[in-house]
């Protein structure tokens, strides 16, 4: 058994919400890095391999479903497993987005940070 941190993208450009979830998955012993869009976001994953990215729908610049795009059209992060954050239930762009094969979609009022760090453990520990 490695001691190696487990390694999360947050890629949320609400600042507020980013803060939360870097206090609550660095108290989990996770490494985090942030993206406010999918521009930076992709910026990061030239030099920071993350175990598993969350992604923002609703971004400015590139938003999630077009940075899911080019994550998974990429041999290096295409089997990268990502859940994708949203404030809406828009239908067509969780269809596309798990057409794409995200892991997991999850409607941020509905989930509490606790239960997002459950979720993306959850998913790591498969």
């Amino acid at each position: 058994m490695t001691d190696e941190k487990k390694k999360i993208l947050v890629v949320e450009d609400d600042i507020f919400i980013s803060d939360i979830y870097q206090v609550k998955f660095t108290q989990e012993g996770f490494e985090v890095a942030i993206a406010v869009n999918g521009l930076e976001a992709l910026k990061i994953l030239d030099n920071f391999r993350p175990d598993i990215i969350l992604l923002d729908i609703i971004m400015p610049q590139m938003d999630g479903i077009e940075t899911l795009k080019k994550i998974k059209n990429n041999d290096k992060w295409k089997n990268i497993p990502i859940i994708m954050l949203t404030n809406i239930s828009e239908k067509e762009k969780v269809e596309e987005s798990e057409e794409m094969g995200v892991n997991d979609y999850l409607v941020k009022s509905q989930f509490t940070p606790s239960e997002v760090v459950g979720k993306v453990n959850a998913l790591l520990n498969r």
